[in-house]
């Protein structure tokens, strides 16, 4: 369950319109290696994490994320609200504009819609986290791209925190990787223990005392 609170993580206060600009930030609202992407794979990989710690990183991050693609949101409304229709024409935001108006659709930069291929959900901790620790690498370079197209503090504020989370996640995904094949390694090695003294008995080795080795 959660509590909503009606604030931003970040506040977003844009006063110039863009829509040009829109149409890439957008990609951060339903892209390949967006907000929404991500909130879904991790709270969706938290229920199949065997070890508690990692099952909360998980929970923690996803809902994270989707404080995150809220930000988004707000700044695509804000950077495409009262705009002319000179405005949409000249931006090259008009085949948006035709679907949707302003009102927001989770799509990339290139109008692609979000889709569930876009994320994995495996079932297996280190393959889950290994994809993870990557997709987090592509959120920050998705943001690297756009703060070099991007010219408005106003703008630029928000996208560099979201891009600065990215790297907070990718170091709690590498401690939360670190913890699960710790304890994986621990798991196999008991099972390998286990497995030979299964093995030794059934071969029925003894000692001079009797006693099976």
């Amino acid at each position: 369950m959660w509590k909503y609170e009606k604030r931003l993580q970040y506040p977003v206060k844009i006063s110039q319109p863009n829509p040009k600009l829109a149409s890439f930030i957008i990609s951060q609202y339903g892209g390949p290696d967006g907000e929404s992407a991500a909130a879904l794979r991790y709270l969706s990989q938290r229920y199949a994490m065997p070890y508690k710690e990692c099952k909360g990183v998980l929970t923690d991050i996803g809902t994270e994320e989707l404080g995150h693609f809220e930000i988004i949101g707000a700044i695509v409304h804000q950077l495409t609200r009262n705009l002319t229709p000179q405005q949409i024409e000249e931006s090259g935001f008009g085949p948006y504009y035709i679907d949707h108006t302003t009102g927001l659709w989770p799509q990339a930069a290139g109008g692609i819609p979000f889709n569930a291929c876009e994320f994995q959900s495996k079932g297996d901790p280190i393959t889950d986290l290994h994809e993870d620790l990557a997709a987090e690498q592509k959120a920050r370079v998705t943001y690297d791209n756009i703060l070099r197209l991007v010219k408005d503090p106003e703008v630029a504020d928000p996208i560099r925190f979201l891009r600065e989370r990215e790297v907070v996640h990718y170091q709690r995904f590498g401690e939360a990787n670190r913890e699960d094949c710790s304890k994986a390694f621990q798991t196999q090695i008991a099972g390998v223990s286990v497995s030979l003294s299964v093995g030794f008995s059934g071969f029925g080795f003894k000692s001079a005392k009797g006693r099976i080795w």
